[in-house]
């Protein structure tokens, strides 16, 4: 029985982990590292967002669609979880919210770079 629970367990965590690698993924454009979502689409931060909140909704949030997490989805080193007003959740790199942006039409875009001076791509070190 103990063997069984031990191995539920390993399931749970490693699907937590991979919600997580599925989530994101490093990109190289024009010789920059970036983050991106699943799809390619690159990834932003907002500053008037804080560390663990993002204000971001309504008319913001419908140009610069927060990346969905699961409920259930763990922290991965400089990637966490932030709980959204609306109760959803959402992924953050180094505690900052991040969001794609509607203007970017295929992989690799990043026009949404300095945007009114508050959105920047968010850089793979």
């Amino acid at each position: 029985m103990k063997a069984v629970a031990l191995g539920f367990a390993a399931l749970l965590l490693g699907t937590a982990a991979s919600q997580a690698a599925e989530a994101w993924k490093e990109a190289e454009v024009g010789g920059t590292k970036i983050y991106t979502d699943a799809k390619g689409m690159t990834l932003y931060t907002f500053d008037k967002d804080e560390k663990g909140k993002s204000n971001c909704y309504d008319k913001c949030a419908a140009n610069w669609p927060p990346l969905k997490a699961k409920a259930s989805a763990k922290a991965e080193g400089e990637w966490s979880v932030v709980k959204r007003t609306d109760g959803t959740h959402m992924w953050a790199y180094d505690g900052k919210p991040v969001y794609t942006f509607v203007k970017d039409k295929k992989a690799g875009d990043m026009t949404g770079e300095g945007v009114a001076g508050a959105w920047h791509v968010v850089k793979a070190d």
